[in-house]
């Protein structure tokens, strides 16, 4: 049983908005035994997991971390919707280039629409500073990377790019988007919901491109940590 397991074990739980004890009675489980199972320290047998997967109305593929639908449901590259309207025919790149493309738009796209929702201008100028930012360095990358081309295009002199400047903008543009929320959050202290049920249904076509990309970076991050031993604990 994979680590994914356990964190969505936990998760579930919190977001049915049930104590280790309730769940466990309506599992027919110990509560110690639960919190095992929660924190990866023993597997469960399939019984336990159909249980799981009834009293917590998702699929097994959901809750073994195979799928980040809750009805065990994938998404294929025709099946995202694009909000930038272009036609698939019209990108001439690889099937992967394209789902990441899609992958981010729709996931922006659903982030740019909550922040729209809060009001805070502060908050969207800080956001859209740092994807800027991001874009901008990925991109002078890929343009560098052919010798011919001219390095004046850029009004950063190269020098000062490969100094750290781009993450230096980004790191700021950050702190202002922190910054941004939290007095948002101090002057109205609403915000639009961002919990599963609201955004599966806010954003029927774009949150599953959420999910994956959520699901896409912990994996990646998780898989960086565990390569360093000598940063566990800390």
């Amino acid at each position: 049983m994979n680590a994914e397991f356990s964190r969505t074990l936990s998760l579930l739980r919190q977001e049915k908005g049930v104590s280790q004890r309730t769940a466990a009675g309506a599992l027919d489980i110990s509560q110690a035994l639960l919190s095992h199972y929660e924190n990866g320290i023993r597997e469960p047998g399939l019984t336990f997991v159909v249980k799981a997967c009834n009293y917590y109305g998702v699929s097994a593929d959901y809750l073994l971390g195979r799928s980040m639908s809750r009805d065990g449901t994938t998404i294929a590259p025709d099946e995202l919707y694009d909000l930038t309207g272009q036609k698939d025919n019209s990108i001439r790149s690889s099937v992967l280039a394209l789902l990441s493309k899609k992958l981010l738009v729709n996931s922006i796209g659903v982030l740019f629409d909550l922040l729209g929702k809060t009001g805070s201008r502060e908050a969207v100028r800080a956001a859209s500073h740092y994807l800027g930012t991001a874009v901008c360095q990925l991109f002078r990358h890929l343009y560098q990377a052919d010798a011919s081309n001219n390095p004046d295009f850029f009004a950063v002199p190269l020098l000062r790019f490969r100094t750290g400047l781009g993450e230096a903008d980004m790191k700021c543009s950050e702190v202002d988007y922190v910054d941004a929320l939290a007095a948002h959050a101090k002057a109205k202290g609403t915000f639009p919901p961002i919990n599963h049920d609201a955004l599966a249904r806010d954003y029927p076509a774009l949150y599953q491109s959420l999910l994956q990309v959520i699901h896409a970076t912990g994996e990646r991050i998780t898989k960086c940590f565990a390569s360093r031993p000598e940063l566990k604990g800390k």
